[in-house]
């Protein structure tokens, strides 16, 4: 090593502020390089499979999408993930394999990687809505040796949904590219009447991954 690479390598080391600072911009220029050019590819962006096949993806209509939010507010991404790897092991396990322009209206995603229980994302139209039901009221009534907690409450008539956010909620998601008309909007609350949030959960959970369910 040279005498001035060797001096400029000391300063580097012996400057506390300077290596992070260095170490921030290296890092950033990495994220960059690996992530904006995920913006510019249609398999990221486009409801489409690997192969350039459009698939038939929209976005949540207004019960699913309330659903989609209890999944969240009850923490469910904790133990669940949604994300099949393209790996025989968990092919035949959950089904096919995630794919990216699944998810294009999913704000944040629910991918994750822990499952202290299974991955869910194949797992609409799988099960009856009443095997939801049951399931979500009490675990281990289907599995017995689940450890899931029970979420009883979700049925209870005073855990109606909230409908005072749904309009709002759909026009800020059209601002960001979710194409819902001006009639979706307008029936939302209709949609929601009546309802209970284990509703809105099970019909969210129905919805998972069957924009590919003609793939074996």
């Amino acid at each position: 090593m040279s005498e001035k690479k060797k001096f400029t390598h000391d300063v580097i080391e012996r400057s506390v502020g300077l290596m992070i600072v260095l170490t921030l911009l290296t890092v950033s220029v990495g994220g960059l390089v690996e992530i904006v050019p995920l913006f510019f590819q249609k398999s990221t962006t486009q409801a489409i499979d690997r192969q350039g096949n459009p698939l038939d993806i929209k976005p949540y209509p207004a019960l699913e999408l309330t659903g989609r939010d209890i999944y969240v507010r009850e923490g469910c991404y904790n133990c669940h993930s949604q994300m099949i790897r393209p790996f025989r092991a968990e092919t035949e396990r959950y089904g096919h394999y995630s794919v990216a322009g699944e998810f294009i209206y999913d704000r944040p995603f629910q991918w994750g990687s822990k499952r202290t229980g299974p991955d869910l994302h194949r797992v609409g139209g799988r099960y009856s809505d009443e095997w939801h039901r049951v399931h979500l009221i009490n675990p281990r009534a289907v599995v017995p040796e689940s450890n899931m907690p029970a979420f009883p409450w979700l049925e209870r008539p005073i855990r109606a949904v909230d409908m005072r956010t749904i309009e709002t909620k759909m026009e800020r998601l059209r601002m960001l590219g979710h194409p819902y008309t001006d009639e979706q909007i307008a029936r939302a609350r209709a949609d929601l009447e009546g309802k209970t949030e284990m509703d809105a959960l099970i019909a969210y959970l129905q919805g998972l991954g069957t924009a590919l369910s003609n793939f074996k």
